[in-house]
C-alpha cells in the first residue's frame, strides 16, 4: 500500500486550501441539536452516501467516528441450503406429517447459530480530545448534511461525507498549540482475532471474534494511516486517513473501499486531498440542494416535522440511484464489537419494502432506482434459487438474502416465502405508476412483474375451482413453529398474489398485449375472496381472526400497501377497512414495534383519518426513536406502547414514517389525485411543494387559515387529471399536455 503514498506526499502542501476554509451552513428548525455528543454508537449523528457512512459521538476520552460501507459483507455460504432437501416439496411434506423439528434444524438454526453470512463493520477514526474541555453544542445541519461540534475552548470540528464520492472530510479549527501538537487521528479496527465470543441470537449480535478473521494491520507513514483487512475467502477491505495542520487548522479526509468494487481507499483519499475541502463541499452542496428543492412538507406539528425532515435525510443518505438497497442498518453498521442486529442483512419480508415508501410521492424516484436497480441486477440469483427451492419457474425473491441476493434462511415461512416476489414487484409497478416512464414500463417493470406472474401461477394449485397455496403464512404470526404454515390461505399471501396477477394484467394491456392481460386476469379471477369475520374485519386467515397483538399487519396488506380495498370503493370496503383498524386498536399494540406504529399511520391516512394518523406517528416519533431519530423497535419510554422495550436500531420505521406524512397530504392511488385527505382539524395552515401523484403529476398545494390559496399541478408526461380539493366532494378533471402546468383553485 505504502507505494501508493509517496507520489502523493510531493503535492499534498499544493491542496486548494486557503486559510479561510470554514464551510457556510444553513441552519433549520429541524436540525438535530444536543449539548453534548452522544455516549452510544446507536446515538452517534449520522452521515452518509450511500455507499459509506459515518457516525459521530463520543467513545471514552475520544471523539469517535463509526466508519461504514455498504459491500462489507463476509458472504461465506449456508450449507444447509442445498442438498436433495433444500425443496419446497419436502419442506411441505414435513408440514403436512406434523414432522417440522428437522426443517428447524436445517433452516432456522443456522440462522440463529453461524455468524455469516452477515454484514461486518469497518472501522472507526478517533481524536484525543481531552484537552477541548466539555462540548457546548452539537448539530447536524439537515439542509448541509453536515455535522458541527464546538467546545466550551473555542475549538470546533466540521465533518461530512462527500455525497457523491467514497470519501469524508473533517476540519478542525481554533486549535491551540498543545492541542494541535496532540490531535493525531487514530485508526481503530474491529476486533476480529481474539478468542472466539459468545453466540448471542441474531438480535443483540454475535461477537465479530466469531467470524475467525486474522486481524487487520494499520501502517503510518507521515501523515497517512492505511488499514488493511481480510475477510472471508479472498475478500478485504481498506480504510486509509490522510491529514494536514494549517494554522490553526487540522483538516483530513478518509475513504473506504472494498475489493468488490473498482478503486483504492489511497486512491480516493489522495484524490480527495488534491481537489480539497471547499470545492468538495461546493459539489456535495450541490447534491444536497437539489435533493431537498425535490419535495418539501411544512406541517404545524413541530414533533412530526422534524421527525419527517430527519427521515428525508436520512433516506437521501441512504440510497442513491445505483447504490445498493436500503438493508436493515444502511450504512450506520454497529459499533459495538458485535455483528449488527439481524446480521444487517436484507429483509423482504417488510423492511426493505417500508425502506422505499416515501420514495413515490416524496418524489425521489431517482433515488429509489437503486431498489430496483438491484432488484433487477440479481434475476439470475433469484431464478437459481426458484429452480433449486421451489424446482419451478419465474421468480422468486429470498424473504431473507444476503447483499447479492443469496438466501439466507432462518424462520423460511417468511425467509423462503412464495410471494416475497410479489411485494417486491409493487415497488416496480409503482415507480412505473408515478413516473409514466413508458420506456421503464416495457424494459423493466413488466418483465420483472411477469416473472413473478409466471411462478406464482406454477406454485398456486386450483382446489375446488379456487386457486390457493398447499401452505401459507403471513409473517411472522406464530412465529417459525409448525402451526405458522397455515392449512388454508392467509389473506397476506392471497394479497400479494392478487396483486401480483392484477398489475401483470394492467401493464400487459398498458403495452398492448391483450392476450397475456386477458390471461393474467383469468388468473385472477380463480383467486378467492379475502377472509373476515363476523365483524367485517380481515381476518389472518380462514378460523384464525386477528385476536392477538401482533407487530407484522400482514393480515391488512390488500388495505395498505397494495390497495385492493380502498376507502374510495364505497361502503362495503370502508365497511371491511374500518372493522379492521377497530379490531387492531380494540386488541391493543402490546407486541407492535415502532414500524407498526408508522404503518398504521399510513393505514388510519388511507381511511382519512387525520387525528388518527397524526397520533400514531406521533407515538412513532416520541417513543420509538432515540435521540438521534433512529427507529429501535422498542418502546424507550416504557410508557406502555409496546412490551417490546429493547433496542435493536433498523430503519425501515423511520421511512414509513415519512411516507404515513405524506399519505395524509396528497394521495393518488385510486386514480384521484386528492389533496390533504388526512390531517387533522386543527391543522389550519399547512403545505406542500412538489410532491407526486401517480401519472407524473407534481403538485404543490397550501392552506391557509383552513382555506385553500394554492393548488398548482405539472404534468411531465400530459395525460388526464383527476383531482379533488380538500373539503369538496366534486372530482375536476383537467386534460392536460407534456409539460404544461394548472392552478387547480
Amino acid at each position: 500500500m505504502n507505494k501508493h503514498i509517496l507520489p502523493f506526499l510531493g503535492f499534498l502542501f499544493f491542496v486548494s486550501c486557503s486559510k479561510d476554509i470554514k464551510l457556510k451552513i444553513s441552519p433549520s428548525e429541524s436540525d438535530l441539536q444536543f449539548q453534548s455528543l452522544s455516549r452510544s454508537w446507536d446515538e452517534g449523528i449520522p452521515l452518509g452516501n450511500a455507499v459509506i457512512g459515518a457516525l459521530v459521538w463520543q467513545k471514552d476520552s475520544m471523539l469517535r467516528l463509526s466508519l461504514d460501507r455498504t459491500d462489507l459483507w463476509d458472504l461465506r455460504s449456508i450449507d444447509s441450503l442445498s442438498g436433495p432437501n433444500y425443496k419446497y416439496d419436502w419442506v411441505r411434506s414435513q408440514v403436512e406429517k406434523s414432522d417440522y423439528l428437522p426443517v428447524q434444524k436445517k433452516f432456522d438454526w443456522p440462522y440463529d447459530q453461524s455468524a455469516a453470512p452477515s454484514k461486518i463493520p469497518g472501522a472507526a477514526l478517533e481524536f484525543p480530545i481531552t484537552s477541548f474541555g466539555e462540548p457546548m453544542a452539537v448539530r447536524l445541519y439537515l439542509k448541509n448534511a453536515l455535522c458541527e461540534v464546538k467546545w466550551k475552548n473555542g475549538t470546533q470540528l466540521q465533518t461530512f461525507v462527500h455525497a457523491t464520492k467514497p470519501v469524508g472530510w473533517f476540519l478542525f479549527e481554533n486549535l491551540s498549540d498543545g492541542a494541535m501538537a496532540r490531535l493525531i487521528p487514530q485508526l481503530v479496527s474491529p476486533r476480529y482475532s481474539g478468542s472466539e465470543g459468545s453466540a448471542s441470537d441474531p438480535v443483540t449480535g454475535q461477537d465479530l471474534q466469531r467470524l475467525g478473521y486474522q486481524q487487520g494491520t494499520v501502517t503510518k507513514e507521515n501523515q497517512t494511516l492505511v488499514y488493511h483487512q481480510k475477510g472471508h475467502g479472498d475478500f478485504y477491505y481498506d480504510v486509509v486517513v490522510s491529514w494536514q495542520k494549517q494554522g490553526d487548522k487540522l483538516y483530513g479526509s478518509w475513504s473506504i473501499t472494498s475489493d468488490r468494487k473498482k478503486g483504492e481507499a489511497i486512491e480516493e483519499v489522495n484524490k480527495a486531498m488534491h481537489r480539497g475541502i471547499r470545492a468538495d463541499y461546493t459539489e456535495h452542496q450541490g447534491f444536497w440542494n437539489a435533493y431537498w428543492n425535490q419535495s418539501s412538507v411544512h406541517i404545524p406539528d413541530p414533533i412530526l416535522q422534524r421527525q419527517y425532515d430527519n427521515e428525508m435525510y436520512k433516506f437521501g443518505s441512504a440510497t442513491r440511484e445505483n447504490s445498493y438497497p436500503i438493508s436493515l442498518q444502511s450504512v450506520w453498521t454497529a459499533d459495538n464489537g458485535k455483528l449488527p442486529p439481524w446480521k444487517g442483512d436484507y429483509h423482504h419480508d417488510l423492511n426493505t419494502q417500508l425502506s422505499y415508501w416515501p420514495a413515490y410521492t416524496g418524489n425521489q424516484l431517482t433515488q429509489g432506482l437503486g431498489y430496483l436497480n438491484t432488484l433487477w441486477n440479481q434475476q439470475e440469483s433469484y431464478k437459481r434459487y426458484t429452480s433449486q427451492f421451489f424446482e419451478k419457474e419465474g421468480i422468486a425473491v429470498p424473504g431473507v438474502c444476503t447483499l447479492t441476493g443469496e438466501p439466507m434462511a432462518g424462520w423460511i415461512q417468511y425467509s423462503l416465502s412464495p410471494t416475497v416476489g410479489a411485494w417486491l414487484a409493487q415497488h416496480f409497478y409503482l415507480h412505473y405508476k408515478y413516473s409514466a416512464d413508458r420506456q421503464f414500463l416495457k424494459e423493466k417493470a413488466y418483465p420483472f412483474i411477469k416473472n413473478v406472474a409466471v411462478f406464482l401461477e406454477q406454485i398456486t394449485v386450483v382446489k375446488e375451482g379456487q386457486r390457493t397455496l398447499d401452505i401459507s403464512s403471513s409473517p411472522e404470526i406464530f412465529d417459525n413453529s409448525l402451526k405458522a404454515w397455515f392449512r388454508t390461505i392467509t389473506n397476506y399471501d392471497l394479497s400479494l398474489i392478487t396483486f401480483a396477477f392484477k398489475a401483470a394484467s394492467e401493464l400487459a394491456s398498458d403495452l398492448n398485449l391483450p392476450r397475456e392481460a386477458a390471461h393474467w386476469k383469468q388468473i385472477e379471477e380463480e383467486l378467492p375472496s379475502f377472509d373476515v369475520d363476523a365483524d367485517g374485519a380481515l381476518t389472518f386467515a380462514k378460523g384464525f381472526p386477528y385476536e392477538q397483538s401482533h407487530r407484522h399487519f400482514s393480515h391488512a396488506m390488500a388495505i395498505h400497501p397494495l390497495g385492493l380495498i380502498n376507502w374510495s370503493d364505497g361502503e362495503s370496503s370502508q365497511k371491511i377497512i374500518k372493522a379492521t383498524l377497530d379490531k387492531m386498536e380494540k386488541v391493543g399494540p402490546d407486541w407492535w414495534c415502532g414500524y407498526s406504529y408508522s404503518w398504521f399511520g399510513n393505514m388510519k391516512a388511507r381511511m382519512r383519518d387525520g387525528e388518527g394518523a397524526a397520533e400514531y406517528l406521533r407515538t412513532f416519533a416520541t417513543c420509538f426513536c432515540l435521540p438521534n431519530t433512529f427507529h429501535v423497535n422498542g418502546d424507550q419510554t416504557k410508557s406502555g406502547k409496546s412490551n417490546f422495550q429493547y433496542r435493536p436500531f433498523t430503519l425501515e420505521g423511520n421511512f414509513a414514517f415519512a411516507a404515513g406524512i405524506q399519505e395524509m397530504l396528497l394521495q393518488s392511488h385510486d386514480g384521484v389525485v386528492r389533496l390533504f385527505p388526512a390531517i387533522p382539524a386543527s391543522w389550519e395552515n399547512v403545505s406542500f411543494t412538489n410532491l407526486r401523484a401517480i401519472g407524473a403529476f407534481v403538485v404543490s398545494a397550501e392552506l391557509k387559515e383552513g382555506r385553500l390559496i394554492k393548488a398548482t399541478v405539472h404534468a411531465e408526461k400530459g395525460g388526464m387529471l383527476r383531482i379533488q380539493l380538500p373539503g369538496s366532494e366534486e372530482v375536476k378533471i383537467f386534460e392536460m399536455k407534456e409539460n404544461q402546468t394548472v392552478d387547480c383553485i
